[in-house]
This record gives C-alpha cells, structure tokens and sequence, in this order.
C-alpha cells in the first residue's frame, strides 16, 4: 500500500486517503491485498478515534468556558444592581457586554447600544 508521504507524525490527511493505492492479490483471487487494505483501514480508524478525542476534549472545555462566563455575568450584574455607586458617570466608559447566545443576554438582560 502506498499513502504518499503523510502528515506530521504519521497523522493520516485526506489526500493521503485519496491518493491510496493498493498492490494486486495474487492472480487466483484477483482484487486487492486483503492485508494491506485492512492495515489502511485500521490505520483510518485510528486517525479518526484520535479525532474524535480532540473533539471531545474541546467541547467539553468550550462549555466549561462557556459556563463560568455565565456565571461570571450573572455575579457581576447582581453586584452592580446592588451598588450604583459603581457604575461609570458616562456609559460609554464601560467595558462591551457581549451577549451569550442560549442564556438570555448579559446576565441582566443589558445589550450596549450599537451590538
């Protein structure tokens, strides 16, 4: 089986997929090499269960992120509803509040003009 020269330590690339190439069975049989086709596809499912765990382990800290943020925006709106004195004289002095999607908003509902 030939798989071109491949990605970086030994990473399985689409071209590499595309571009594979078998060796003839013997003449009786006819076909492809049995052994090298299964090598290819153990080395395919390989490359893609180490996808997946990458994929996995991003997901899961994308909702960790997300989720601390929310709760972050949520302590930080009760804390300046508590306090008025905190709050900047102009509004164009606060820092943008940036809406998270599937929470409501800000964590006090407030969207900056102009977002």
């Amino acid at each position: 089986m030939s798989t071109g020269p491949g990605g970086p330590a030994g990473r399985l690339r689409p071209q590499d997929v595309r571009d594979a190439t078998f060796a003839a069975a013997s003449r009786r049989r006819g076909g492809l090499d049995p052994e090298q086709v299964y090598a290819f596809l153990r080395h395919v499912a390989d490359e893609m269960s180490r996808l997946h765990q990458e994929r996995d382990a991003a997901m899961t800290d994308a909702v960790r992120v997300k989720n601390a943020l929310h709760q972050w925006q949520v302590q930080h709106a009760a804390t300046c509803a508590q306090t008025p004195s905190a709050q900047p004289a102009h509004p164009q002095q606060m820092p943008p509040q940036i809406p998270v999607q599937g929470r409501g908003g800000y964590g006090n509902g407030h969207v900056p003009q102009g977002w």
